[in-house]
């Protein structure tokens, strides 16, 4: 029963341990790979859906998404793309969306209409070739909500310092243990030591005490011996 809690607890200490270095590791190839144009993780890139505007069909907010890289000429009508919105409400940032169809803006450049499927409105600004940054390939649902959640204070706490501390008291505990053990042998071998003097002592002292016994019986032989030539010569 002993052996089947240790193992128990080995297991438990290597899942937590194994879940803080997760979340670490986690949090690092997050912060420097999520919503980024300029990074990729193993050949896409990695964006967190802030809105529901393709949650009719697609995707929700809080959708963890992967885009890969494509020629824009490449692409048709009902791909999902994302690209950095030039529109001056929300100027610079990634939105995701589908291509309704082909266009060209007014300069003649090649683009496409797109737009959210939950409002099934049209985007206000053609979005041209050099603003494409990929197609949408494939999401995670809630990965980004927990991504979000990692990097307040509460989700730190939770997901990230509270594990470690857990396994820096568990180790605490494992270390005053095993100097608690460490004093017990010695104390124990040091009472073995005195336990073998002692009996090595009592073991002299026996001995002894049977020297004087036998030094003292060989005395009384030889003082009756003594006595029986006195008693043999007087009666000569």
């Amino acid at each position: 029963m002993k052996k089947i809690f240790e193992l128990i607890k080995t297991i438990i200490v290597w899942l937590v341990m194994g879940l803080a270095v997760f979340m670490m590791v986690f949090t690092v190839i997050s912060v420097n790979t999520f919503n980024r144009n300029d990074r990729t993780l193993f050949g896409y890139r990695a964006y967190i859906v802030n809105s529901d505007s393709m949650a009719k069909t697609d995707f929700d907010a809080g959708s963890l998404i992967f885009v890969k890289q494509v020629d824009p000429s490449e692409l048709k009508e009902g791909d999902i793309i994302t690209y950095i919105s030039q529109d001056s409400e929300n100027y610079g940032v990634n939105v995701t969306h589908k291509i309704r169809r082909m266009t060209v803006d007014k300069q003649g450049n090649p683009g496409f209409i797109t737009y959210g499927t939950t409002t099934n409105v049209d985007d206000p600004t053609i979005v041209t070739y050099p603003y494409v940054v990929g197609r949408y390939e494939g999401h995670l649902d809630k990965v980004g909500t927990f991504f979000n959640f990692l990097k307040t204070p509460q989700g730190y706490i939770v997901c990230i310092f509270v594990p470690f501390m857990l396994l820096i008291l568990y180790q605490g505990v494992n270390c005053i243990t095993l100097f608690r053990r460490y004093k017990k042998e010695q104390m124990d071998e040091l009472q073995a030591k005195k336990d073998a003097i002692d009996a090595e002592r009592a073991e002299n002292a026996r001995m002894i005490e049977e020297l004087k016994a036998l030094k003292a019986q060989l005395e009384n032989q030889q003082m009756n011996l003594v006595k029986q030539e006195d008693e043999e010569a007087q009666h000569n």
